[in-house]
């Protein structure tokens, strides 16, 4: 009965690996910044308030099109006294003797017509300041996506820090069960005593804790993964491990610096705004400069029994100028000129928040790579403590508290080099996305 209970747990077992491993899917790092742009829900966002910002071009143009309005009334009268005099009438103060006829509805229709000839410059000011707004937009957007990128491989890279974790662990627990097994048959042939064979299993359930502790921060991480890539949450990732060896380019601090000031996207968009603002300026110089425009218009009117008027047709130039702004202050000029000086500003600020992150990414991933060095020597010299433990024990010269020890020791040393190799390759990553060439 226990065989046969035995084998349909091994059956479901191998049921459920054959169903992770067809959800298992094996992912480079470039591949994961191509899927994670393709669905980043930030940049759907971005694609957005650029498609704005072409409409706003367009509502810019439309002003320059010429207007053309029509309207019409059909009017109902009730009871109309009308009384018509003529000049000598009106002088004599009589009034017409002929009969007039009851007039109790009307109808009239216009259409007038209007092309702006001169707006003082306001029309293409507007124009060209909503071309450099989408240009910024573009280049916000673009901006974005270098971030969203270095978003996605600080992602990656805890995924693969969390599944060598895993990995490092369940290694270092499989030693310890095996010395567990050895521990117990040493103290049925009364080698070793109980105290020590339990102080072996008690390290061998922190590890089992760790593990779980580790199995749970790998599943975080793979679902924080498939949602940035636009996965299903079930979907079992495996990271390629190369990219910690990639190659890297060895640059001098100036050099970063030039190249983040050359690259970096919102320096360029924001200067585009401030030449937005400098035409938003001019615009506002120009409301107190009067408007012509060409004019045009028909009207037509039907009153029964009294009018009927047909082709009266007008044409002419008209010119409209706001007497009030003589002594009416341009606010919108004040308003503009400070909008350009809020744009000066927030550059240099932009900029020396560049020179500080590129200064300090750039120590970073140097010493990053210098801990490299240094957790690869400890882990040299903690695996060679361990192996001379390790005999020390075999040959009764030390405690079984001095191996647990260095067991301890090692696994912290071999997960101290997992991690710092990791953390190398993002600061290094880290860096390309401060000069704005992580992801071209």
């Amino acid at each position: 009965m226990n065989y046969r209970i035995k084998a349909l747990t091994a059956l479901c077992s191998l049921i459920m690996a054959g169903a992770s491993a067809q959800d298992m899917k094996r992912l480079t790092l470039e591949e994961a910044l191509q899927l994670g742009i393709a669905n980043s829900k930030n940049l759907k966002i971005y694609d957005a308030k650029i498609v704005e910002a072409a409409a706003a071009i367009d509502e810019a143009k439309n002003k320059q099109l010429p207007d053309l309005n029509v309207s019409g009334s059909y009017l109902r009268l009730t009871n109309a006294n009308v009384n018509l005099r003529n000049a000598q009438q009106e002088q004599e103060g009589g009034a017409s003797s002929a009969a007039f006829p009851n007039i109790n509805q009307a109808a009239y229709g216009m259409a007038n017509f209007s092309l702006p000839l001169f707006a003082g410059g306001r029309i293409r000011f507007g124009i060209e300041s909503a071309k450099y707004l989408l240009e910024a937009a573009r280049l916000n957007g673009a901006s974005d996506k270098n971030e969203i990128a270095f978003n996605i491989t600080q992602a990656y890279v805890n995924l693969f820090k969390a599944s060598q974790m895993v990995g490092v662990i369940r290694e270092n627990l499989a030693v310890s069960e095996k010395r567990d097994s050895d521990f117990l048959n040493m103290e049925n042939n009364g080698i070793i005593a109980r105290n020590d064979r339990l102080k072996a299993q008690l390290q061998t359930s922190d590890i089992e804790l760790q593990l779980l502790e580790a199995e749970h921060n790998l599943n975080i991480a793979t679902v924080n993964m498939d949602l940035l890539l636009g996965l299903p949450e079930t979907t079992q990732l495996e990271v390629d491990t190369s990219f910690i060896g990639q190659q890297v380019d060895t640059k001098s601090f100036a050099e970063y610096e030039q190249l983040a000031l050359q690259n970096r996207h919102d320096v360029q968009a924001i200067q585009l705004q401030q030449q937005a603002a400098v035409l938003g300026t001019k615009a506002a110089k120009a409301e107190n400069l009067p408007t012509i425009a060409l004019t045009g218009g028909y009207v037509a009117a039907d009153i029964p029994k009294f009018l009927t008027l047909t082709n009266a047709v007008n044409a002419g130039v008209g010119i409209q100028y706001n007497l009030a702004n003589l002594w009416k202050s341009n606010a919108v000029l004040k308003q503009s000129r400070a909008r350009e000086t809020q744009m000066a500003a927030s550059e240099a600020l932009l900029v020396d928040h560049i020179r500080l992150s590129v200064n300090q990414d750039y120590q970073k991933a140097f010493l990053a790579k210098r801990k490299i060095e240094v957790y690869e020597k400890a882990l040299t010299q903690a695996t060679e403590n361990y192996r001379i433990t390790k005999n020390k024990f075999d040959n009764s010269l030390v405690t079984i508290t001095d191996l647990l020890d260095a067991n301890v020791s090692l696994l912290s040393a071999r997960i101290n080099v997992v991690n710092a190799r990791a953390d190398a390759a993002l600061a290094y990553k880290k860096l390309l996305e401060t000069t704005g060439t992580l992801f071209q």
